[in-house]
Order: C-alpha cells, then sequence, then structure tokens
C-alpha cells in the first residue's frame, strides 16, 4: 500500500513537473501596435492593423514562435503627436511590450522613437519614409522603404515613360513627411536637371487649393510633382481636373494607397508612385497575401496593410532566437540584436536591412533595403510600369 501510495505521489510530482515545464515553454509575446485608428491618418492605420492581425492569425496557427503565442496590444495613436508619446509610454512601461510596431505618420515617429531608444525598446515603423526616422539610435528599425530610395525612381521612370522635361511641385510644408519628400523631390530634380516652372505649398487641414493650381497651370509644366498625404492629395487631384489640368501627378508614400480611388473618384488617373509593393505584383508570397487579406476582410489589401503583415513576419523569424525568460529589458535587447540579421521574402518582395547612420555619422537604426516597383493609376487600378 505504502508502495503504491509512493508510486502514485512519484507520478504525481511527475506529472506535475512536466505540466510546469510545458506553462515554462509556451509564453504569451506581447508586441505593441502604435496605429492612427481615429482620425485623417486612420485612412492609412485601418489597413495597417488589419495586416499585423492576419499575420498574427496566421503565424500563431501555424504554432506560433517556437510554441510561444503572438498578443498584440493595439492602440490608437490618432495620427497626432502628443497621442503617439502617451501611447509608446503606456505600451513601454505599462503593457511592458517587447518591441513597437508604428507609428503611422513620420510627424508622430520623430517626436515618439526618442522615447522608445531612451528605453531600450525596440520600435519598428511600417509606414514612416522620412528623412532621419532611423537616425534616433540602434533600437529603430523601419521596412517602409524611405522616400529617398523611391522619389528618385518614380521620377526617373516619369521622365523616361512619360516625356516629361519640366515640373511644377506642390507639397505640405508643416509636416515632417511631406518636407522630407519634398526636399527629396527637389535632390531628385536636380541631379536629373529637370527645370521646376514654380514651386507651392500648403498646410495640413488646408482644402481650398485652387490658387497653387491657378500658379501651376500657368507655369506650364510637363507633371505635378506632389508631396502630400491623401487627406489634401485627393482633394488637390480633383480640383486640378476641374481646372483643367491633366497633367501626370507624381506623387510619394502618402498617395500611394486604394483610398485615392475613393477619395479622388474620376480625378485618380495618371498618378504615378513608387513602392516595393503593388496589387499587380504576382509573385506566389503576393498573391497568398491579396487572397488572405481580401477573404478576412473582404477588400483588397494597399501597401501599408503588405508593409506591416511583412513586418510581423520578419519580427517572428528574429524572435525565433529571442528566449522568452519573462525579463522584459534582456528580451528587448535580445530582440533588438537579431532583427538586423533578419532576411526574408513576402508579400513585398525580397527583404534585407541595411544600417542608417545618425547626424554625426555614426552606425544607428535600420532602413529596409528593397527595389521600388512603378507604377501609376488608370480605370481606378494600379498597374507596374514596365
Amino acid at each position: 500500500m505504502q508502495l503504491l501510495k509512493s508510486v502514485v505521489v512519484a507520478l504525481g510530482v511527475s506529472v506535475g513537473v512536466a505540466a510546469s515545464a510545458v506553462t515554462a515553454q509556451a509564453a504569451e509575446i506581447k508586441l505593441g501596435v502604435a496605429s492612427a485608428l481615429s482620425g485623417l491618418a486612420a485612412q492609412y492605420g485601418a489597413a495597417i492593423r488589419n495586416g499585423f492581425e492576419l499575420a498574427a492569425e496566421e503565424i500563431n496557427a501555424a504554432g506560433g514562435v517556437n510554441g510561444n503565442t503572438i498578443k498584440l496590444i493595439v492602440e490608437d495613436e490618432q495620427g497626432k503627436k502628443e497621442e503617439a508619446i502617451n501611447v509608446y509610454k503606456k505600451l513601454i512601461f505599462q503593457d511592458k511590450v517587447l518591441l513597437i510596431f508604428g507609428p503611422t505618420l513620420s510627424n508622430s515617429a520623430s517626436a515618439a522613437n526618442p522615447i522608445a531608444q531612451a528605453a531600450k525598446t525596440p520600435v519598428f515603423g511600417t509606414s514612416n519614409t522620412a528623412d532621419g526616422i532611423t537616425s534616433v539610435g540602434n533600437f529603430i528599425f523601419r521596412n517602409s522603404v524611405t522616400e529617398a530610395d523611391v522619389l528618385p525612381v518614380t521620377l526617373e521612370t516619369v521622365v523616361n515613360k512619360a516625356g516629361v522635361k519640366k515640373v511644377a511641385v506642390l507639397y505640405g510644408n508643416d509636416d515632417v513627411f511631406t518636407k522630407s519628400g519634398y526636399d527629396n523631390f527637389a535632390k531628385a530634380l536636380k541631379d536629373h536637371n529637370i527645370p521646376v516652372t514654380t514651386t507651392e505649398t500648403f498646410a495640413k487641414g488646408d482644402v481650398d487649393f485652387k490658387a497653387q493650381l491657378t500658379k501651376i497651370k500657368a507655369s506650364n509644366p510637363d507633371a505635378i510633382v506632389l508631396s502630400a498625404l491623401l487627406a489634401e492629395g485627393a482633394p488637390i487631384m480633383v480640383q486640378a481636373r476641374q481646372l483643367g489640368i491633366e497633367l501626370p501627378f507624381v506623387g510619394g508614400n502618402g498617395v500611394n494607397s486604394i483610398k485615392i480611388f475613393d477619395l479622388a473618384k474620376g480625378a485618380s488617373d495618371n498618378l504615378w508612385v513608387g513602392s516595393p509593393w503593388s496589387l499587380s505584383n504576382d509573385t506566389p508570397e503576393n498573391k497568398q497575401f491579396i487572397e488572405a487579406y481580401t477573404k478576412k476582410y473582404g477588400m483588397a489589401p494597399d501597401q501599408f496593410a503588405a508593409q506591416a503583415f511583412d513586418a510581423l513576419h520578419i519580427v517572428a523569424q528574429a524572435l525565433k532566437k529571442v528566449e522568452i525568460t519573462g525579463d522584459v529589458a534582456k528580451e528587448r535587447a535580445a530582440l533588438r540584436d537579431a532583427l538586423p540579421d533578419v532576411s526574408w521574402v513576402g508579400a513585398t518582395g525580397p527583404f534585407k536591412f541595411r544600417q542608417a547612420v545618425d547626424k554625426a555619422g555614426k552606425p544607428a537604426g535600420y532602413d529596409a533595403d528593397q527595389t521600388p516597383i512603378v507604377s501609376v493609376t488608370k480605370n481606378g487600378a494600379y498597374e507596374i510600369v514596365k
């Protein structure tokens, strides 16, 4: 009897130990998502959230990361710098996430990323493309290809394919992203010896652009170079067509969204943009992503959803090298160390990081090393320019 009791106790201990071991091995990996889910930038933020949620479902359904489940903690930063700062503080110090994806706009990233850098918490931008975002420090990453990389390629393609010889420039002068876009467009125009007939500006929240467009029309350009977000970019295109301006628009990341077809409606044709992703790109990885996204959300994805989807998969690859022990500071550091070496082929094509430098020329964070695809809008769709 005593022997039987001893065996039962021993078995109980063994089962208990085994159960504890399983519990210890299976953990929840908390990752923050700071996305603009309200306000004007929600036109990007909703798609970004969808991309992350789709990727998390796929990764978890396939067994997670080393048996651990990814948990996304999604917060609305409203596309505002102050809210992005508040969201970062919550995710870092209260929720104790291992990494933050976001924020949506470059303006917000420039304000909030220094907080994460100081707290030694990795940040992964999927939609901010302005200059200087990753120069903050070695905890800042992004897979959104910079305007400095994309805009010269877009401009060169328009020149070669549409015979553009001189352009007018229109940009938002009170936003980090649109100002950076202007700076990069200006450099590319100078490098290609393309004359600028006139340079006009606007401010965030403006709704009437007819005065600027009238000056542009009078300057007789072959195309309009536009650095804007959707909120201003779409009405600019509408008002241009109303004034009889049928010229090509050469845009940046801010207007590269299928939302342009809803917001600009019949005025959305002849917009040239560059991105590593295109809805028309028929690689197996992209076709699989588009099919899964459309099935889940009942609509086609855009560039921002694709970049978010790939970003989580990239982080998941790095997490495979991170031991999850409950020591958040140690896990954050290990994740930061693992990320730079990740290469991935996803919806946006082959991806790897390249190191950025700070203002002093010293190594800092990491940018995307990808080749952009140039597309032009025709009949409510993007067509790859070949």
